[in-house]
């Protein structure tokens, strides 16, 4: 999906669902599982270890140029992708990763952003207005940001539910079960929340130079 407007503005939307965990053993995990986008179905994961060191976890050179022009990493690394969902888990698959999810039910702030309009989720005007309240009600949350490559970047949450269990290993080390996204992770203009949650969102990413790295899967 892909609109533009101007000779010299375009933005792109993305529509899916974002997980981020902690875990015991110190590896942040933020898991991105893209139904709709300019660049098609995919799924990506960005990691941060305990030193501080943050990777990309990307199916293709496309998926990995776009992210990485958006967001900031000390490592890329390209294989197989895949989150796949089965009652209430989410089982993913990238290089160096196995992990297991299983989803809860909704808090109350899953139940009020249920009520918004679905027409204008992910809009920059609306995910501006929310960004005040986003900061306060989620730690370490914003709903709009600059990202890298002089690009903009908006956020609108349709539905979110509680993370409650996670079981796998990185890079063949357990990762010892679920635990706060503690501390933030650092890889754009604001970090996942503290509690580890599922976010059903749009994202729109609007880019001011319309000639300058545009998704393409070549």
């Amino acid at each position: 999906m892909r609109t533009t407007s101007g000779r010299d503005r375009t933005s792109w939307r993305f529509d899916g669902e974002i997980a981020g965990i902690g875990t015991r053993t110190g590896p942040r995990i933020v898991i991105g599982r893209w139904f709709d986008s300019p660049l098609g179905a995919f799924a990506d994961v960005m990691v941060e270890e305990p030193d501080g060191h943050r990777l990309l976890l990307a199916p293709d050179d496309a998926v990995a140029e776009f992210v990485a022009s958006t967001y900031s990493f000390d490592e890329i690394v390209l294989g197989p992708v895949g989150v796949t969902e089965d009652d209430h888990h989410r089982q993913v698959r990238a290089p160096g990763l196995e992990l297991e999810l299983g989803v809860g039910g909704r808090p109350p702030l899953g139940v009020l952003l249920r009520l918004q309009p679905r027409a204008v989720i992910g809009s920059p005007v609306w995910a501006t207005l929310l960004d005040p309240i986003a900061r306060v009600t989620l730690r370490g949350v914003r709903t709009r940001g600059s990202a890298g490559g002089g690009r903009a970047e908006f956020y609108g949450a349709s539905d979110l539910h509680r993370v409650v269990s996670a079981g796998g290993a990185w890079r063949g080390a357990d990762l010892g079960g679920l635990a706060p996204v503690d501390p933030p992770v650092r890889f754009g203009f604001g970090s996942a929340p503290r509690t580890p949650v599922l976010t059903r969102l749009v994202t729109t990413v609007v880019v001011r130079d319309a000639q300058s790295a545009q998704p393409n899967r070549a």
